[in-house]
């Protein structure tokens, strides 16, 4: 019987090592990740079909497969559900088509349909008129939310930028899963964000001031929410040019329960 040596047994297959645990994940995750906190913003509500994967695309700056991967882990985790029609969100939530309580941010929503909306958030220092409604000490930073749109032309420009306080972030845990994410650069709707907060317990109270600037056709409406404790929540500056726009606000009260 022949003896083997150590020359002729076989070599072990390689063990791969494993990834840093600093490694960054790969960008099909990342992409799912921002996309899942675009969905929870109810940029595109619950039921509603998603763009296209090219649109998906183009509006992530990645390939069409790594969305194909990105909406693979979605499906995955059950927050989205294809058909023959497209993706579509499952996201818990009202269902598609019914009235939001509050529209933020304050006259965000315009009296005609519109396609230049922009919303960002952005971790920064507020300027000092709301750390000083928010009860924040001068330069510290905070969640801050910026919003712009004009309808074609440039006609019936409206810009909006909103801080949110102390209180907000530790209460709402939607609203503080951005920090980590507040980019300036990644779309942010926060078009829930009323309702994040009244699913937090809040009862919010609002206060709106609508001003006439001087030697302009613009409105500026500043909007201060408190809470039941009188804690303030947010501070929003919105400034409607009205040449070729209304400001509208639309609300919708729960029922007496």
């Amino acid at each position: 019987m022949a003896r083997t040596t150590p020359h002729d047994q076989l070599p072990a297959d390689p063990v791969p090592a494993p990834a840093p645990a600093d490694a960054p994940p790969p960008l099909y995750r990342r992409v799912a990740d921002q996309l899942l906190g675009e969905l929870r913003d109810g940029t595109v509500p619950p039921g509603e079909r998603l763009p296209g994967e090219r649109r998906l695309a183009e509006h992530f700056g990645v390939s069409r497969e790594t969305v194909r991967q990105a909406l693979d882990v979605l499906r995955r985790d059950g927050l989205l559900t294809t058909d023959r029609r497209g993706s579509h969100v499952a996201l818990p939530g009202p269902p598609a088509g019914s009235a939001a309580p509050l529209v933020f941010p304050v006259g965000a929503r315009a009296a005609e349909p519109r396609t230049g909306d922009r919303a960002t958030v952005v971790w920064g220092t507020p300027p000092p008129e709301h750390a000083a409604a928010l009860g924040l000490v001068p330069g510290r930073p905070t969640l801050m939310h910026r919003y712009t749109s004009a309808a074609a032309g440039g006609n019936g420009r409206r810009t909006a930028v909103t801080s949110f306080s102390a209180v907000a972030l530790a209460e709402v845990e939607e609203l503080a899963r951005y920090r980590g994410r507040a980019d300036g650069v990644a779309c942010a709707q926060l078009r829930r964000a009323y309702d994040w907060m009244r699913r937090a317990g809040l009862t919010l109270h609002h206060r709106d001031t609508i001003t006439l600037q001087p030697d302009t056709a613009s409105v500026r409406v500043v909007r201060r929410v408190h809470d039941q404790y009188a804690r303030p929540l947010e501070i929003t500056d919105l400034l409607v040019d009205t040449r070729q726009d209304a400001l509208v606000y639309e609300f919708t009260l729960p029922a007496a329960g």
